[in-house]
């Protein structure tokens, strides 16, 4: 499944997310990765996830190759395991040609799916995306969102935040939106209009947008390429 968290900014989004992977430890509750605990077992945690940021985090210097044997070596895989792992993940994201290039020439989409592709290198049962299309071009951000459902297709499940409504829509199997670091609502996209339609007795199907508006009183504008961008 794919499950979405949308909020404006400042809501706990990326709060939300570091605590769940382990970067933050809570003030308080608890939290459970799989059945484990993320305070008590942070370790065990981190090796059941796989975490891309609202930026690539790539090493511009490295080659993509090199980028991803790095991360395989980071979770210990033997050397030739880690090089066929990188290679199958480097011909799967459409980077093969690029993988022996220094990443400091590669284009802001190409960062992105190289930073996704080594978010996969430990093969995680849980993927978390925090903000994954932040900053790029329409093109860019349609290639992003093919890689998330292939992801997702192969048996990973991922756990999405976003500002993009209509990116939500397209996407999330389920989705809660939340505001001041509390839940207002969650539920599938479809059930969460048709639950505003009926409240209101509207007479056409509303949008996305129109449920996150309820739920939080925030404004809207047009983003590039009609995507829809949650603003304070």
């Amino acid at each position: 499944a794919i499950y979405g968290l949308l909020g404006p900014n400042g809501a706990g989004k990326t709060t939300t997310v570091r605590i769940l992977t382990t970067l933050l430890r809570p003030e308080g509750g608890q939290a459970f990765i799989d059945g484990v605990d993320v305070v008590a077992d942070p370790h065990g945690v981190r090796e059941r996830i796989g975490l891309t940021g609202q930026y690539a985090a790539v090493e511009e210097r490295l080659t993509g190759r090199e980028n991803m044997e790095f991360v395989a070596r980071l979770f210990h895989m033997p050397k030739a395991e880690g090089r066929a792992r990188s290679g199958e993940l480097l011909e799967r994201f459409d980077l093969v040609d690029a993988a022996d290039r220094v990443v400091k020439g590669y284009s802001g989409g190409m960062k992105r799916r190289l930073d996704l592709a080594s978010a996969l290198v430990n093969e995680p049962e849980i993927l978390f995306l925090d903000e994954p299309t932040t900053g790029l071009d329409p093109a860019s951000r349609l290639t992003v969102w093919d890689e998330v459902r292939r992801i997702n297709g192969r048996g990973t499940t991922v756990f999405l935040t976003t500002q993009y409504l209509e990116e939500a829509d397209q996407l999330c199997d389920r989705l809660a939106i939340i505001d001041a670091g509390r839940i207002v609502r969650d539920g599938t996209p479809t059930a969460l209009k048709s639950e505003l339609q009926r409240r209101l007795a509207l007479e056409s199907e509303p949008t996305l947008d129109d449920v996150f508006l309820d739920a939080t009183g925030r404004s809207r504008q047009r983003a590039a390429g009609e995507v829809q961008e949650v603003l304070s």
